[in-house]
């Protein structure tokens, strides 16, 4: 945890943190979260305790991140978003570890403002649900998913254009030839 920058009004617990990452004002990192490189952990974030992050993980203001959230590289939390873990929640009942169901969240993908996530989900590489998303089911590599519950409204590059009915993207000319 030597290059990391912990801004004087953010709390970092967590001895597991890569270099480069930043934690700013009002943020907290909890012990026993595993942070990667070159994150950047905005204003009034939360991340629990056993919670993972990828290497440049951007986790922007109020973002809630409970244990047994896996972020893996280059995921984009918008504002806001929200992740739950317990399906049964009561305040009676404290489940932890394995009785917490885990969530997934792969590799380039983007949760916009305000998105929640109910947990025992994977969400795809280079995925995107849109700002008020409630994601209730897994959403699959390169979707474009929206609403209340969150639908598959049609699919994005990994640049994050949105790829219409030729499965080339318009911005990087990548050929999605396995998209529907």
């Amino acid at each position: 945890m030597s290059d990391v920058f912990v801004h004087p009004k953010g709390l970092c617990e967590s001895s597991d943190v890569g270099d480069g990452t930043r934690v700013w004002a009002f943020a907290h990192v909890l012990p026993g979260a595993r942070i990667g490189r070159d994150c950047n952990i905005c204003d009034g974030a939360f991340v629990e305790g056993r919670a993972v992050l990828g290497d440049r993980v951007t986790v922007k203001n109020g973002t809630l991140v409970f244990d047994g959230v896996v972020c893996e590289d280059e995921v984009f939390l918008g504002p806001n978003v929200l992740f739950t873990n317990d399906l049964r929640p009561r305040a009676a009942i404290r489940r932890t570890g394995d009785a917490l169901l885990p969530t997934v969240v792969r590799r380039g993908a983007t949760l916009g403002a305000g998105t929640v996530v109910v947990c025992g989900v994977e969400i795809g590489e280079h995925a995107f649900a849109a700002a008020g998303s409630v994601i209730t089911k897994d959403v699959p590599a390169h979707a474009f998913v929206a609403g209340n519950p969150a639908t598959l409204k049609g699919w994005v590059c990994a640049c994050g254009q949105r790829l219409d009915s030729t499965s080339t993207c318009p911005d990087c000319r990548t050929h999605h030839p396995h998209l529907p």
